[in-house]
């Protein structure tokens, strides 16, 4: 059983975090990205749980902050993240709420990856160890 960490309910929709148990890894190309066992699970109404990485657990270096932002009224404004090594570029795959609403609290200043289990094209894995 994970251990809650926020809850939002508001006009119907929920969003719950929750400590994510076990080993988190994020893979880009083969090259691990993030690697954490203080993950947060962030579980959102009408999308797939997200696994959100400390920034301390992530490789940093390899993340270039990009002019792109975007709103969600149940978390806050995202900044966004172009993953780069060399001369391969994955733009906007990471995003962060930098100061989400205090009921979100728990992913403050953390990194999520766009998966292809989302649609993506990045080819980014996150997985559970």
């Amino acid at each position: 059983m994970r251990a809650k960490i926020d809850q939002l309910k508001k006009d119907g929709y929920r969003i719950d975090t929750s400590i994510q148990p076990g080993r988190a890894v994020a893979t880009w190309h083969g090259k691990v990205i993030a690697e954490s066992t203080r993950a947060v699970v962030l579980n959102e109404t009408r999308h797939a749980p997200v696994i959100y990485f400390p920034r301390s657990d992530a490789r940093m270096e390899m993340l270039l902050r990009t002019a792109h932002t975007t709103h969600c009224p149940f978390k806050g404004d995202a900044s966004y993240f172009a993953i780069v090594d060399g001369a391969d570029r994955a733009e906007n795959a990471v995003w962060s709420y930098e100061s989400p609403i205090p009921e979100c609290a728990a992913i403050r200043e953390y990194l999520a990856f766009y998966t292809s289990e989302m649609g993506a094209k990045f080819g980014i894995d996150v997985k559970v160890l």
